[in-house]
């Protein structure tokens, strides 16, 4: 541990990716099928644009799901694996943990998940999210039939973090000073606070989404990429590639 570590200091060093590896992480969907697809296709485009044959990685930071309109047409594109490039990672975000939770038959967050985003996921499923409060006995078997198996199955098979050389991608970041191999998931998936102001070094650089920034926000030890697509209309990836780093925005001036 060095003494900038302790301090709090930027480290003096470059990140990286491997070498022969190109890397994109895509923030949270919400549920924007309509900004989601142009942006896998600008993927494909940008790897293709910039040459060479490097592996590529494509890290999807999670929250695909809630709020926006397309819930089950994001998780019908992804599970097809359609107009997707390289090797992918789907990251499990706190909006996936409440709705499996509740499949699971934790209902004990079920009004939460409604008000944050679930209502417009059921109503992208063809379901009334009056129901839970109209006949709370039918909520559960009726959410159970109108999610398909397959995209519970590929909820349920999300990862926690992937790393990538220097770089952690987690859905909302990590808890300064425990050992990546010891990070809880409820943090990995909910943190906020003690993460976004630390300015200490995580021998990494964290790229997270969870909380919303008007542009991706760059600092010495974390990459925040959540750009608010359901609110905003823009839904942003970040590419890596050696020690470059650059953004790919798909945008709705209408969101």
């Amino acid at each position: 541990m060095t003494l900038r570590y302790l301090l709090g200091l930027p480290p003096t060093r470059r990140y990286h990716v491997p070498p022969g590896m190109r890397v994109y992480a895509v923030g949270d969907v919400h549920g924007r099928a309509d900004l989601l697809r142009p942006l896998l296709g600008w993927i494909g485009d940008d790897h293709v644009a910039r040459g060479g044959d490097p592996q590529v990685h494509v890290v999807f930071l999670g929250d695909l799901i809630d709020r926006g309109p397309g819930s089950a047409a994001v998780l019908d594109m992804l599970v097809a694996q359609r107009d997707l490039v390289g090797t992918r990672y789907f990251l499990r975000g706190n909006h996936e943990e409440m709705l499996l939770a509740i499949l699971a038959g934790d209902m004990t967050v079920a009004g939460d998940w409604l008000g944050h985003g679930g209502a417009e996921t059921l109503e992208s499923y063809g379901m009334d999210p009056a129901l839970y409060w109209r006949d709370p006995d039918a909520f559960l078997p009726a959410l159970r039939t109108a999610i398909p198996p397959a995209h519970v199955a590929f909820m349920e098979a999300m990862l926690d973090q992937v790393r990538i050389g220097d770089y952690l991608f987690v859905h909302a970041g990590i808890r300064p000073g425990i050992p990546l191999e010891e990070q809880a998931g409820r943090d990995l998936r909910w943190i906020r606070g003690g993460f976004l102001d630390s300015r200490v070094d995580h021998g990494v650089v964290v790229v997270h989404g969870h909380t919303i920034v008007t542009t991706p926000q760059f600092r010495h030890n974390r990459i925040g990429i959540d750009t608010g697509a359901y609110r905003t209309g823009r839904l942003t990836a970040l590419g890596l590639e050696d020690d470059a780093r650059w953004t790919l925005t798909s945008r709705l001036d209408l969101a």
